[in-house]
């Protein structure tokens, strides 16, 4: 789902797994290097790779399955943290449903529900309002919930999550970004699984270069 446009990206394996596991993923084809680092959470010997997604991208839907299955698999020297967008103030609603949930300790519970609502059962939840009624129903209380998604504390949060995106330079989701360093995405590596393929490429590279 493109920045601007919101154009699909592409997600469909067009090329037999064994052969694009082969190839070498080239800079500036497959992936991009970042011209400035970007910050990273991971603490000192761990390989930080981050998913820019939004929840209402059914791109993002699509692809969540994939990058569940692949993450069970990262090697013990890499996390993955995941990062809801901000590229427009509509936004900035489900980017604080995301940090709320963290803080309550129920992100990882309800991530897949949140996408599942809006997906599957076509559930509204692009506005403040919206988000607290799903969010009571789950079974969280409403006021301690209401007291965190309007706080300085997410305000926060959503805009350190924009600045990071905007330093990785991003224009659509889903996106991965590699130890502040690379990212790449279903444009440019041709689909998201071989996107996880130049991930996993990535990630040696960051271990031969820290």
């Amino acid at each position: 789902m493109h920045r601007r446009e919101f154009t699909a990206l592409a997600l469909a394996a067009g090329v037999p797994a064994l052969a694009l596991a082969q190839k070498k993923p080239e800079d500036g084809t497959e992936y991009r290097s970042l011209a400035k680092r970007a910050a990273v959470e991971a603490p000192a010997g761990k390989i930080e790779v981050v998913e820019f997604f939004w929840y209402s991208c059914p791109h993002c839907n699509a692809f969540e399955p994939q990058l569940v299955r692949w993450s069970r698999n990262l090697p013990a020297d890499a996390v993955l943290r995941r990062v809801p967008v901000g590229f427009r103030d509509e936004f900035d609603p489900q980017q604080r449903l995301f940090y709320t949930l963290q803080a309550l300790g129920k992100q990882e519970e309800l991530h897949q529900k949140i996408y599942d609502a809006i997906h599957k059962e076509k559930v509204k939840l692009e506005r403040g309002e919206q988000i607290v009624d799903w969010v009571e129903k789950q079974g969280i209380d409403k006021a301690k919930f209401v007291e965190l998604y309007t706080s300085p504390a997410m305000s926060l949060k959503a805009r350190q999550a924009t600045q990071l995106h905007d330093a990785y330079g991003i224009e659509g989701v889903p996106t991965l970004g590699i130890a502040g360093r690379w990212y790449t995405d279903g444009t440019l590596a041709g689909n998201m699984p071989r996107a996880l393929q130049v991930t996993d490429f990535l990630i040696a590279e960051a271990r031969k270069a820290p």
